[in-house]
This record gives structure tokens, sequence and C-alpha cells, in this order.
């Protein structure tokens, strides 16, 4: 098990008194004796001496329901202590507010006077040197608060009512403290609860993000396992969520196996969110780091989601087990139990098992918000391939076949030659496309859902293509329409898979683009083609052509006139008709085609 030490979770400021009183003679801390004097019951004096103590709040000014983190620090080691808070006009009075733990084990709540949870002493006489609790303002708190604590560094060694900071309400000017020992106010970044949850919009923009499954929101779905990483600066920010009743966690690795892994942990611990940097070694469990790297801390718990943020230096060189951000890893992400913020472990391998949901690819950290150039090159490839030269070329075989019957270019039909060259381009750029995916994953991608299945359907047909073109049977051969039809049929099936992959591949944590603006530009590209398929599918049938001869019969004065119109006009009419819409075809595929290059190099 991993024990999981206390770091705080606040939302915002707050204000009162605290007072903190140790009672060796309660070694166990039940001292709530003391609640009223903060005075250990020891048959001694109190130290008049300068306290090695010192109490620091984050904050400065609070309203009523808002939470203070409270930190009681040493340069040496204390034994036992008494903390409360205080309304600052009248230090004598009872304890105001109550308090959060943050590490049960060391600490418990006692209740002083009529409130309940509003004063925290020891469990132990275990030493320690620091302390954090936090407090949470109660709806009539008193303009100002001061924290007091009572410290225990052995019997007859304690300081009696060491004097915090005064917090103050907003909007009412603060009681300055009288401090007989340094306190401070840390406006250093400390944990505090996030107000809503993550979203997955700007994935792919300004975070990178890896979504299990593919293509969800953590802000709209609570089954959504989600990570985020994105670079601002000298450090990096962090977003992690999952469905869990005990931890969700991911961690760096140089290789596909856990071992030797940079980690990072969010516990639940109670009603409370414990975010820790940890180093794996080997296939021991998880230690926590002994520097606290992270910053910006915020968490939050709701619908059975553990949600946690943080930021981290780029580069960590007071602590070697924290990898550089500013190089490649594979990225693990787990989820499992935990109990009073232990983590257990599940299976042989710590933090993975069959029961949780692993997810790893490699990725740039410091470049995060950057897709992997490999993976823009088969995506780029591949649109080439199928909206543009394929597309093209089967849109000349299937309306073409009939033009320019005396115009031959080498040796064959224009139309054949052009349909020839836009396939064999759309099965070269399909084969190199094909292999870089493998070449940046080292193998076959498991979390890729249907996208590689697909993938490799197309990759099968398109290869299929000039085999059959290859043993074809002369024209006037009778089983030539044999060859037709199954030239034609995996043809048709290839780019409807190939529109389908389109669909699935742009979801992909590789190259992740936005996902509303993804369905609209394919679902228009989709739309376009189909409609000018159909014009040119009416057209061929005769409807737009009798409709168009209909209106120049009608407009015509004689039946001379009529007669030259059918002649002329007609011919005239299929060849104009069939030019436009071809060139309509190719700009418009091009349109589309660009504004995803133009979207993707930005990635």
């Amino acid at each position: 098990m991993l024990e999981m030490g206390g770091r705080l979770w606040t939302i915002q400021l707050l204000v009162q008194t605290l007072c903190l009183t140790s009672v060796d003679a309660f070694s166990n801390g039940k001292v709530t004796e003391a609640c009223g004097s903060m005075m250990p019951k020891h048959g001694h004096a109190p130290n008049t001496t300068h306290s090695p103590y010192t109490l620091a709040v984050n904050v400065t000014e609070f309203s009523s329901g808002d939470y203070i983190q409270v930190t009681i620090s040493g340069t040496t080691y204390f034994e036992g202590f008494l903390l409360e808070a205080r309304n600052a006009s009248n230090p004598d009075s009872a304890a105001v507010g109550s308090f959060i733990l943050t590490n049960p084990k060391t600490t418990q709540l006692l209740q002083c006077g009529h409130t309940p949870d509003s004063a925290v002493s020891h469990t132990s006489d275990a030493r320690q040197t620091q302390i954090v609790v936090i407090w949470k303002a109660p709806q009539n708190s008193p303009a100002a608060v001061k924290f007091l604590v009572t410290v225990v560094a052995h019997y007859k060694t304690f300081w009696v009512k060491i004097p915090g900071p005064v917090v103050s309400q907003s909007g009412v000017t603060p009681i300055p403290p009288k401090p007989t020992t340094p306190s401070t106010t840390i406006k250093t970044s400390t944990p505090s609860v996030l107000p809503r949850p993550f979203s997955s919009v700007g994935c792919g923009q300004q975070k990178s993000c890896l979504l299990d499954p593919v293509g969800c929101d953590p802000e709209k779905d609570p089954s959504c396992f989600f990570l985020s990483f994105a670079p601002k600066g000298q450090t990096v920010v962090f977003e992690l969520s999952g469905p869990s009743d005990g931890y969700i966690a991911f961690a760096l690795s140089h290789d596909t196996w856990m071992g030797d892994d940079d980690m990072y942990l969010c516990v639940r611990d109670d009603s409370l969110v414990d975010v820790s940097a940890a180093y794996v070694k080997g296939r021991s469990y998880p230690q926590e780091a002994s520097e606290n790297v992270l910053t910006d801390v915020a968490w939050r718990l709701a619908d059975g989601v553990i949600q946690c943020r943080f930021r981290r230096q780029v580069l960590v060189p007071q602590d070697p087990t924290r990898f550089s951000l500013d190089a490649q890893y594979y990225l693990f992400m787990a989820y499992g139990e935990a109990e009073n913020g232990e983590v257990h472990r599940h299976g042989r391998q710590p933090l993975i098992s069959s029961q949780q949901s692993v997810i790893n690819g490699p990725a740039e950290i410091l470049n995060g918000s950057r897709s992997p150039l490999l993976m823009k090159f088969h995506s780029v490839l591949m649109l080439i391939a199928w909206m543009l030269a394929g597309s093209t070329g089967t849109f000349l075989a299937s309306y073409f076949k009939p033009d320019w019957p005396e115009r031959t270019l080498f040796g064959q039909r224009i139309w054949f030659q052009v349909h020839r060259g836009l396939m064999i381009l759309t099965v070269l750029l399909t084969c190199v496309a094909f292999t870089l995916p493998f070449i940046y994953r080292g193998g076959w991608s498991k979390h890729a859902g249907a996208h590689p299945y697909l993938g490799c359907t197309v990759l099968a047909l398109a290869l299929l293509q000039p085999i059959m073109a290859t043993l074809r049977p002369p024209p006037d051969s009778s089983r030539r329409w044999v060859f037709n039809w199954l030239h034609w049929g995996a043809g048709t099936v290839a780019e409807i898979m190939a529109v389908a992959a389109m669909f699935l591949g742009m979801g992909q944590q590789s190259v992740l683009l936005p996902h509303s603006w993804r369905l609209v530009v394919l679902a228009g590209f989709l739309a376009w083609v189909v409609l000018l398929r159909v014009l040119l599918g009416l057209h061929k049938k005769g409807y737009i052509k009798t409709r168009f001869c209909d209106f120049v019969s009608k407009a015509s004065d004689t039946d001379q006139q009529r007669i030259l119109a059918d002649d002329s006009e007609d011919s005239t009419w299929d060849a104009w008709f069939k030019i436009v819409a071809l060139l309509a075809f190719v700009i418009g595929n091009s349109g589309f085609l660009i504004s995803f290059i133009h979207t993707i190099s930005g990635l």
C-alpha cells in the first residue's frame, strides 16, 4: 500500500483565530479539558523563549463557507499540539468554525465548547515537523479570525497560544496581528476545489488529450477517462479525470511496461483528494516524492468521478526521479481502489490489473499541443488519396467513359489513362500512409477502435483493384461483366470504408481534431460528393438533359429552330455540363482537403 500523505485542498480564504495545544499528559490527543486555556496540564510552566514553530494560512480574506488551509510547521520536531480558531477581537472567546483533516492518522478533531470539530490535536506522541488542516468559516463568522496553537516539543517543553495570522471577512478592515513569533501568510498555490468538470474542448489545439473511450467528453460523460497536458512556459499543466471510488493515476514511462516510471496520483481520502507525485521502482509500490514538485493543485469529487489538476516544472533538478518533460514517453493511465488514502494493489503489477483501464501511447509532453509528425503525414496522405485522387478517379470512370471517343493519351482513351493514373496514385499513397502508424506505435494499436481494421480493409481492396485490372478479360469476352461488377463493387466498398475510416481517424488521440468541427466538415464533404454524383447520375439517365431541351424547344418559334436546338444544343449542353461538374467536384474536394490539412498542420 502507498501511504498518501496529508496535502490540503482549499477553496478560498478563511478568517478566524486558531489555537493549537498539545498536552503531553494525554499522548492520545484527547485534550478537550484544555480547550479554553490551551494550557497543557503537565505541572510545568510554558516556555517564553522564541518559538521554533509557526502558523501559516493561504489567504488574507474570506467569506462565510470558505475554506482556509492552515499549516503548523517547525524547525524542530514536536510531539503534540492543540489548534483552534478564535474571534480576533476577543482571543479569549470560544473556538469558532470547524476543521477538516487531511491526514487522519496523525491528527484528530475535537469539540471545544458547543461547536463540533472546532479544534485539532495529535493522535499520538509520534514526532513530526508539519501539520496541515483545513478550516471552514461558519455562517456567523466574526469580522476577523485569529489562529492560535499550543505546541509541545516534549513533556516539559511547550509553547502556549502561539499566534498565527489574522484573516478578515471580505469588505472588513482586518485587525493587525501582534505576533510574539513569526507568522506567515502563504500565497503560493495550494489545493483548491475545481468549480466545474474538465472538458475535451480545446483538445488537439490548446492541449493534447488522451480519451477512453475515444472521443468522450468528461464534462458530459461520467464514464470518460481523461488526461490532458498543455505546456505553459517552463511548466506543463496536467488534467486527470476518471470514474473511481479510490484513485486515478497516470505515469510517464520509457517503455510499454510499468516499472521505473514517473507517476502522479489523485487518491480519494474521504471527502478530499490527495494529489501527489510518486516513483515506481521496478515492480514495487509507488513511493511518494520527498519533494513537493506540484503547484496550482485543484481537485473535484462528484458523481463517482475523481478529477485533479496540477502544474509541474519541465525540469525538476532537485528530484532526480522526476522525468524531464522535454522528451517523449509512453503514457499509462490507471484507476483502482483505495481506503483511508491508501492505494490498494490489484494483480501482479502496481496500479494495473485486469480490473483497471489502462491507456498508453507515445506522446511528446513539452510540445503537448502538437501531434506526432508521422501521424500528421499519415492523415494527410490518406486524405489526399481518398478525398481527391481516389474519388476523382472513380468519378471519371462512372460518368466520362463516352466522352472524347476520338482522342487518346499514350494509346488509350483519355478517361481511362487519367482514371488509371489517379488510382495508381491512390494505391501508392495508401501503402505509404499505412506503414506510418506502425512505425510510430512500434506495432499494432490496441486502443484505436475500429479505425485500424477499416484501414487494413481499405488497403486490401486498393491492392486488389490493380490485380483484377491486370487479369481482366477482353472487352468482348462473355465474362467481362463479371470483372465489371467485381471492379465496381470493390471500388465502391473501398470508398465507403475509406470515408468511415476518416470519420473515426479524426478522433484518434494522435491526431485529435475538434469534435464538432470535424463532423461538420466531413459531413459537408460527403454531402458534396453525393450531390454531384446524383446530378451526373440524373444527367446520365437523361432527366436533366430532357428538361433543358424542353425549355429550349418551348423558347423556339419554328419547327426548324426546334430541330437546330435539338441537334446543336444537346451535345454542347452535355459537354459543358459534365466539364463544369468535374471542375466543381475537383475544386470542392480540394477545398475540403485543404481545410483538413491546414487544421492538422496546426495540431
